[in-house]
């Protein structure tokens, strides 16, 4: 990993790269505290005042704060674009080996299926292609690992994870395709503590 395989690649500026503003999120208005002191203080002691006119009011409304918005495929892009590259100090979103068009969520099991009174979200596939820098990379099978990997840690356990190489962007994609959706082998390459090392400094920035 000494010798820099692509020592001139197209690097797309913070302004260029795709992103949604989002309006600022309401504090929760719960006293209860969190960190080292949660377990220590009973939730009895953080009820609100039944004299208190503002608290029932607190309580409808809470309902509709603690909504979870739907995963979409910016949100999985805000995710991995903040990846660094194991060659370059750039991210991959920079980079554009991470590209929004190239990613994409697809319901593969309906909540029907599992329990037809559930309201259970379906079971969903985000697939994410990655664009090697160049087409003879030998660290695409690492920048796809880094991926998957990031977003197995931080997606729910209702979604998977399909990344591939993008169709046509590197000499050897089949065979790195191949590796990558090995669940055996993906599991084999994750106790190489040399590569843990690198995936670890590639996330270190998300």
């Amino acid at each position: 990993m000494s010798e820099v395989l692509n020592a001139n690649p197209t690097i797309r500026s913070a302004s260029d790269l795709p992103s949604r503003r989002r309006e600022p999120t309401k504090k929760s208005k719960s006293k209860r505290p969190f960190g080292v002191l949660s377990s220590a203080i009973p939730e009895s002691a953080y009820t609100p005042d039944p004299f208190n006119p503002s608290s029932s009011s607190e309580n409808e409304s809470s309902e509709d704060e603690d909504e979870v918005e739907p995963i979409d495929e910016q949100e999985i892009y805000d995710l991995i674009a903040p990846i660094q590259d194991p060659e370059h100090p750039l991210t991959l979103g920079s980079l554009s080996v991470v590209n929004l068009p190239d990613i994409s969520l697809t319901p593969t099991l309906p909540p029907s299926s599992l329990a037809p009174a559930s309201n259970l979200p379906p079971i969903t596939t985000v697939t994410v292609l990655v664009t090697p820098t160049i087409t003879h990379c030998s660290l695409a099978t690492v920048i796809g690992l880094g991926v998957r990997v990031r977003l197995e840690q931080a997606l729910p356990p209702r979604f998977r994870v399909d990344v591939r190489i993008k169709e046509g962007t590197h000499s050897t994609a089949e065979q790195v395709n191949r590796q990558l959706g090995d669940k055996e082998r993906v599991a084999a390459a994750l106790e190489n503590g040399t590569l843990m090392g690198v995936l670890r400094k590639m996330l270190e920035g998300c």
